[in-house]
């Protein structure tokens, strides 16, 4: 087992008499790209936020790069670089002004040095003295990335780095994570597009503040045991009737295609293809997708029945 950069037992957050985060364990291991999800409001903000030593737990204990969560925050803040859900630099500077001021807020030596091959290292030099309320989203995600990376962390935490950026700059920021975990750095990335779930390590999946599975990507698919059929060209009124077959739990439309998962493969299998046969459909079985995986997750941790309905678009989850 290799080195743990956090190791956290019953971490607990309460606001007033809401439990935000509720007994929650993780370990993440050195040069891990770590994947945390769940829904909007599960917690993995306020987690993130415990884990650096901006929030202080109602309960529970760990360790943060070796050090103490409870007691040494103002260390853990020193070598750990947080990205933020929002852009949080100055619009109103240039991308070097900001990057300058954030070298002086973390106390970089040989600012301007350091600066400078910030800005090579994420292809920022040509555009330095554009102001930073004027970059695309993509430019944003790069400059803020460039900013958490000055002092040189250990563990990068990274609060849904790509929301709003488009398919090429998510791309190009992914290559940059897999990069600096091969140069050592450890990542801790919250994320709801479930292609940037398949290229971490390990994934977490949270709701309502607790921790609902944990492992690889494959292994969360093994737990889950989901099974999948895809059926080809069904228009609405077969959809409606594929979603209310036996065995069925949840039906997903993608384009022409609608994803239909259980946890009963043979029961789905036999009431899937029966109809299917008796419609002329085409239909074959696949593996689950993370997405198909998560979907049930929330709907059972809601305490949701099966989803009948085979009217959602679920392409934006995949960030298509």
């Amino acid at each position: 087992m290799s080195e743990a950069v956090i190791e956290v037992r019953g971490l607990t957050k309460r606001f007033g008499d809401k439990t935000v985060v509720d007994g929650l364990d993780m370990r993440v291991e050195k040069g891990q790209i770590y994947g945390f999800l769940g829904p909007n409001g599960s917690g993995k903000t306020t987690s993130i936020r415990m884990l650096c030593g901006l929030l202080t737990p109602d309960a529970g204990q760990g360790r943060c790069l070796g050090m103490d969560i409870l007691t040494q925050a103002q260390r853990i803040k020193r070598r750990v670089g947080y990205m933020t859900q929002r852009f949080s630099w100055y619009e109103d500077l240039s991308i070097a002004e900001n990057l300058r001021f954030a070298a002086r807020l973390y106390g970089v030596p040989n600012v301007a040095q350091r600066v400078d091959q910030a800005l090579d290292d994420l292809g920022l030099s040509a555009r330095r003295q554009q102001l930073a309320g004027s970059l695309s989203g993509g430019w944003k995600q790069r400059l803020a990335l460039a900013a958490s990376l000055l002092h040189s962390p250990d563990l990068l935490l990274l609060d849904e780095p790509t929301a709003g950026v488009d398919p090429q700059a998510r791309r190009e920021f992914w290559e940059h994570i897999h990069d600096l975990t091969e140069a050592g750095i450890t990542v801790l990335v919250s994320t709801h597009y479930m292609d940037e779930a398949e290229r971490c390590h390990r994934l977490a999946y949270i709701s309502a503040g607790r921790l609902l599975v944990e492992g690889t990507p494959q292994q969360v698919l093994d737990h889950v045991g989901l099974q999948t059929i895809v059926v080809e060209g069904a228009s609405a009124a077969q959809r409606q009737s594929l979603a209310a077959l036996e065995g069925v739990e949840q039906a997903v439309v993608f384009g022409t295609a609608v994803h239909l998962s259980g946890s009963n493969a043979e029961r789905m299998g036999h009431s899937v293809g029966r109809y299917a046969d008796q419609q002329r459909l085409r239909w074959q079985r696949v593996q689950a997708s993370l997405e198909d995986a998560f979907i049930h997750l929330m709907q059972s941790q809601r305490g949701a029945g099966p989803n009948r309905s085979a009217s959602t678009q679920a392409g934006a989850a995949r960030g298509r």
